[in-house]
């Protein structure tokens, strides 16, 4: 892979922030009381949906998680409208119905998040067996959590797609902790890539480095769009909040939650960057101006969008 050029880094780097502090403002809102349902938020993460997503062209395909605002964001969903739709408006791309944990957007191949753990991997088989036989050159990337590789939906779908050498990137975000439960208590082996062996389809892990995820997962979008089949890429990354917003993680030891923190994958790019001098502080400044300005407009955009009528209950459930 092509070491990714200043203009390239500088990208990663906003797309990083920009999912980070709409994070913390869902955080705020939710609190308030102004988003319906649960929410679960990736912070700490956000350098695997920025890295993964860059590659991607908005005709491909992405199936999502119940954690799955990064990567709606990284794929390019609209702000105004990602905000409108978690706040149950009308004006967003499912009239405000999916809410947070069925986010999606089919005009930028978003296949949704899903509240179901493994329920997008047969999704985005699906959509990966229609390239192929279309022929289109499209690719499709699967999120999902370590919990999700315990399902059988898992193992079905990495089966079927190393078979058919489908045009798919499964991408496991293994942040240690299925909702509750630490990993070496439903888990044997240490590393989920182990699990590619079974289907002859390489196993990569990475840590939660944006630069490492980005050249792995530049070389197997390059090998998805060449017809050489599928690829299981594993994130080591940390989530540092609960499973949902509210979780007090009383299950969960402090020390694990400061390790989290320290490993912060923005603070280190942003160091990596200033060091480098392909950044200024002065430009990040800019760019948190920027984003604070797109996030405070999306919240005003949203709180003045209608709700749905209840006429408008079945509209866009059939074709």
């Amino acid at each position: 892979m092509k070491t990714p050029g200043k203009q390239k880094i500088g990208a990663l780097y906003s797309a990083m922030l920009k999912i980070r502090m709409v994070e913390e403002t869902l955080m705020e809102v939710f609190a308030n009381g102004e988003i319906p349902g649960f929410i679960h938020v990736c912070i700490g993460q956000e350098a695997a949906p920025a890295a993964v997503c860059s590659h991607l062209k908005n005709s491909d395909y992405v199936a999502s998680t119940h954690r799955g605002h990064g990567h709606a964001l990284a794929k390019g969903m609209d702000l105004r409208l990602f905000m409108a739709e978690l706040f149950g408006r009308r004006n967003g791309p499912c009239r405000g119905r999916s809410g947070s944990m069925h986010l999606s957007d089919k005009n930028l191949g978003i296949l949704g998040a899903n509240g179901i753990v493994g329920g997008g991997l047969p999704i985005a088989n699906g959509a990966a067996f229609a390239s192929k036989y279309k022929k289109t050159r499209q690719v499709t990337v699967c999120f999902f959590g370590e919990g999700a590789t315990n399902e059988g939906t898992f193992h079905e779908s990495l089966n079927i797609a190393s078979n058919m050498k489908l045009p798919i990137i499964f991408v496991c975000e293994n942040n240690g902790w299925a909702e509750f439960t630490p990993q070496k208590v439903h888990m044997a082996i240490t590393d989920v890539a182990q699990r590619a062996d079974a289907y002859k389809i390489p196993g990569i892990i990475v840590p939660n480095d944006c630069l490492e995820i980005y050249e792995a997962a530049g070389r197997a979008v390059q090998r998805a769009r060449k017809g050489q089949g599928p690829t299981l890429l594993e994130v080591k990354s940390m989530r540092w909040h609960g499973h949902y917003v509210g979780d007090a993680q009383k299950y969960r030891p402090a020390k694990d939650i400061e390790q989290a923190m320290k490993f912060d994958c923005i603070a280190r790019f942003e160091d990596k960057i200033l060091k480098d001098k392909i950044i200024s502080h002065s430009q990040i400044q800019k760019i948190r101006q920027r984003i604070q300005n797109e996030i405070e407009s999306a919240v005003k955009f949203a709180r003045q969008s209608p709700f749905p009528e209840a006429s408008e209950l079945l509209a866009d459930l059939y074709a």
